[in-house]
Formats: C-alpha cells, structure tokens, sequence
C-alpha cells in the first residue's frame, strides 16, 4: 500500500513537471529579424543590436540589403524558415504585394507611440500595414560659404534662375575659385537613385499637383514637367566636378567632394547631415529649383519609404518579440539618440530630438509658409526595373546630348511608367 501510495505521488510530481515545463515553453522568448533598408545606417543598427540583447537577452540580428535590392532580398529572405520579423513595406504598390505578410499595427503599443500618422501606410481593408520610423528630406545640399567667395549669397538663389547663375557662374570660374559647382552624379547603383527616385519626384510632384493630388498610382503619367527636370538634371550634370561622360562607370565620391571644398552645391538627403556637417557645419539645403512658375515658394521634399512592418506570418513570440524592441527603439533614450542621430528624425512622442540642420531647413521652409514637396515617388510602379530602365536612358544621354538621346529619356521615364504599371499589376 506504501509503494503504490509513493508511486503515486511520483507520478503526480512527473505530471507536474511536465505541465510546467509545457508552461515555460509557451512562455519562449521570440527573437527579431531586421530586414534594413538603409545601407547608411547599418553599422548604427549593427549596435542598437547588440545594446538590446546585452540588455535583454533577445536575439537581434539586423541583416541588411545593398543599395538598390531591397526588394530582390526580401523575396528571397522571406521563402527561407527564418524569415525577417521586421521589414520595410515602403509604398502603395509594396502595400499590395506584401499586406498578407504584415501584422495589423493599429492600436498596437508601437503605434500608440506614433506622434503623428502621416507616414503610415493602410490597405483597401483599413488596416495598418506599416508604419513610419523615421520621415526625411531632400533637395540641394549647399556650402553657403563657397557661394559667398563666389560672389554670392544665398538670397541670389530663391528659383531656377538665381540657381542657373550662380552654378553656371562658379563652373567657368572653377580653376581660379579652386572648387566648381555640383559634386558627381554618377549613375551607378550607390548613386543614381539620387536622380532616378528623388530629383524624378519633381516631375511627379508637379504633375500629381496639377491633378489634383494622386491618390493611388496612377496607370499613366504624362510628362507635363519633363522640361523643368532636364533643366535641372542638365545644370547638375553640366557644371560639375567631372565630365558627364564618365557618370556611368560611377567611380566619384560625390559627398567627399562637397565635404573637402570641391563642390558647392551636393544633390542628397538629410541623412547626410551628420557626415557632411563634420567638415561644413553651416551647410544648408535648398529646393529643386526648376523653372516651375512659383517656385519661390517651394519647400523641400519631405517623407519617407522608411516604414516598419511586422511579419504576420512569424511566430507570436518573434512578433511579440519584435514589438517589444521596436517600442525600445523609440522610447530608450540612448537607443533613440543613437537611431535619430542616423535617421535624422523619428515620428515618434518619446524618441530623441533631431539636431539635424537639413530637417530644420525644411521645417523653415514650412513656416516661411512654404509648400512641401511630398515623395510622389513613391507611386513608382515596379521600382527597381522602372529605374533601371532611366539610368540607362540617362547613361545614353550624358554620353551625348543630342536631342534623340533626350527623347530616350522622356520614353522611359513616360511610357516606362505605363510599362511597369502593367507589369506590377498583371
């Protein structure tokens, strides 16, 4: 009677055993995976990482994609057993393809965070399918100081005209002043998204606005500004440090030109505040002047293709996982300082202030009562293969000049877009 008594009692202690592990085991810790877009902000990233699994214990790897493949990479991480957690759904047309992979953020505890809801992104269902993590700026990076020993100020440049002068103006003069206009614009994959995704957004901008504002992307785009943007790309191409003809191969450092006092003016981003800022504290950012009546009351181009989304289909431990690091980017000091410092800005209510130049240029620009250029690039259709096909349009063009050649151009940026939209929407 004894031994069956003890047999029992153990058996219920091995029940027990069991029934608490199985608890533990429901209670696993999920781990993140960080699909970045950001080729400039990797090694940042690399020690947010590290900070929040030496904090936590939580695995964070953060894997990111080469400049221009972001979209061949996710395809290809995503069919693998340890697919991304985190990734970036960054457009209207990325919303199609990838809202059956992206977990619902409304009301979740990231999205509370939010300071702001003009950078998410919904589907046709209302969901919340990615939010934005970081928002920038972009347009004509200048050293106010060049202009200056130029002859100029920056009151000589409020449109296209004034731009025209003083660029034209610093190019004949290059070997006297030491330093010529424009730094390169190569068109090789680190750098002609610069041209082919931003400065093509004037076009767009312009078009979308006399439209009416473009809601979804739109089927076909007519190329009412194509003019407005050869102005401008011919005037960067043109007066700059290196001959247009040697902008395929790419080669030039762009940013260490404009740093080193080779270059007045940069074509880029606010997220090269940091870098350049170094070397030229007082630098400034101007629009895209290009000939558009009106434009001296243009702003910069602000928005963002930055716009965090949650693998629906990972384990509810890896979401809750990533939620939980997502929210701990945005509201641990060090963290967010460390994230705002290499996004620029982050649209969220406890993240570190900006002290990005760029970013307050813009936000003069607003309340100058200027208009905002928003990222109308954004409707790309089929990005990657659209832009390509413009790069080698541009290639042909910056070769030769000819007016053939810039009739090229316009067929891929117009007739492209048509192309591509089919494609994306077969």
């Amino acid at each position: 009677m004894m031994k069956k008594a003890l047999s029992l009692i153990l058996a219920m202690v091995l029940c027990l055993g069991l029934l608490a592990g199985c608890g533990s085991s429901g209670e696993e810790t999920g781990s993140v995976y960080w699909l970045n877009f950001k080729p400039e902000s990797d090694e940042v990233l690399q020690e947010i990482a590290q900070m929040y699994t030496e904090e936590t214990g939580v695995e964070v790897k953060v894997v990111t994609a080469a400049s221009g493949t972001y979209n061949q990479t996710l395809l290809a991480e995503m069919d693998k057993t340890e697919a991304p957690t985190l990734f970036v759904i960054g457009n209207q047309n990325a919303v199609k393809d990838w809202k059956d992979y992206a977990l619902n953020l409304k009301d979740t505890a990231i999205a509370k965070e939010l300071n702001t809801d003009a950078y998410n992104l919904y589907d046709e269902d209302g969901n919340l399918v990615s939010i934005g993590y970081c928002y920038e700026c972009y347009g004509i990076i200048v050293n106010p100081k060049l202009v200056e020993a130029a002859g100029f100020t920056m009151d000589d440049i409020k449109n296209f005209d004034g731009l025209k002068k003083v660029a034209e103006s610093i190019h004949s003069r290059a070997a006297e002043l030491g330093f010529d206009a424009f730094s390169a614009s190569d068109m090789d994959d680190s750098s002609s998204w610069r041209f082919t995704g931003h400065m093509a957004n004037l076009e767009y901008y312009y078009e979308s606005k006399a439209d009416g504002g473009w809601k979804s992307c739109p089927e076909s785009i007519k190329g009412t500004y194509m003019e407005n943007f050869k102005n401008l790309y011919d005037l960067c191409i043109n007066n700059s440090t290196v001959e247009p003809s040697s902008l395929a191969t790419g080669g030039h450092d762009a940013q260490n030109e404009f740093k080193t006092g080779k270059a007045a003016f940069y074509v880029n981003g606010s997220w090269e505040y940091s870098a350049v800022s170094e070397t030229v504290p007082e630098a400034t950012m101007i629009p895209y002047y290009c000939g558009v009546e009106g434009e001296e009351k243009a702003g910069l181009n602000c928005g963002t293709e930055n716009c965090w989304a949650i693998n629906s289909q990972a384990s509810e431990a890896d979401q809750k996982a990533t939620m939980d690091f997502m929210v701990w980017c945005v509201t641990d000091p060090e963290a967010s300082r460390k994230l705002v410092d290499t996004f620029g800005v982050m649209p969220y209510k406890q993240a570190a202030t900006s002290s990005n130049g760029f970013l307050a240029a813009a936000n003069n620009y607003s309340a100058d009562g200027c208009y905002v250029m928003d990222w109308v690039t954004n409707y790309q259709p089929n990005v990657d293969e659209y832009r390509k096909a413009l790069v080698a349009a541009l290639n042909a063009y910056n070769a030769d000049q000819s007016e053939a050649n810039w009739e090229s151009v316009k067929t891929a940026f117009v007739d492209g877009w048509a192309v591509q939209y089919q494609a994306a929407n077969k």
